[in-house]
């Protein structure tokens, strides 16, 4: 199965009054482990960046002025994105601003169908216990060391190695070794095997042979052991 890791950084906290997108990041995984395909762009939000989201993500202005606008690189994206689950962390604040966007450009919107949330996974299987990015990062011990500012490629990998922790990612590592050593068990099967030039000597004498016969015996007509005498 392909899923997309995705996230956004935006110059707000709300699409409605305004807040544009300035960053878009994506991760591919393919049963729960990465590919290495990314997909990742700085966007021009057409106004300016509030000094509150800044201290998030610490995309100015200035920098985001020559960048492209979210017209310009909207196919690529969902070409990247196309027929994946998107899985995204507190995905209803991507999700609407990605709508958001789309709509501005008079493109179909992305179905909440095809959204996979870890912030309610987290919350499911871990209740009372925090559960941001951050803090699932610390519980499955994953480097959180570049992460002095938020950024939506880095985000997604952080969010990638989160994901597989909460779907069950050691047990389904075991599974694909699993897998794999019975597909190397199979193959062996199937190489012929040659009959030994003299057979192997008796490993049991007359007398065990003998009183192996009279124990069958002594077990009536109906033993099972006479199937196969």
């Amino acid at each position: 199965m392909r899923e997309i890791i995705l996230d956004t950084e935006t110059t707000g906290l709300d699409p409605f009054d305004g807040h544009r997108v300035v960053e878009i990041g994506c991760v591919e995984l393919v049963n729960s482990i990465a590919t290495g395909r990314t997909w990742h762009c700085y966007l021009n939000p057409e106004r300016d960046v509030p000094e509150q989201a800044y201290a998030v993500h610490g995309l100015s202005a200035d920098f985001l002025r020559d960048k492209p606008r979210f017209a310009d690189k909207a196919d690529e994206f969902l070409e990247f994105v196309e027929s994946a689950m998107l899985v995204m962390h507190n995905a209803t604040f991507d999700f609407g601003f990605l709508n958001a966007e789309l709509e501005r450009i008079a493109r179909p919107v992305i179905r909440w169908d095809r959204v996979v949330d870890t912030l309610a996974l987290a919350r499911r299987r871990h209740p009372g216990s925090p559960a941001s990015l951050d803090a699932l990062c610390r519980r499955y011990g994953v480097d959180l060391g570049e992460r002095d500012l938020h950024g939506a490629l880095l985000d997604c990998r952080l969010l990638a190695s989160v994901y597989v922790e909460l779907v069950g990612g050691h047990q389904a590592r075991l599974e694909f070794a699993a897998n794999g050593a019975q597909a190397a068990i199979l193959q062996a099967q199937e190489i012929a095997v040659r009959p030994r030039p003299a057979p192997l000597a008796a490993r049991i004498s007359l007398e065990e042979r003998e009183a192996h016969r009279a124990f069958v015996a002594s077990l009536g007509n109906d033993a099972l052991w006479l199937r196969y005498a």
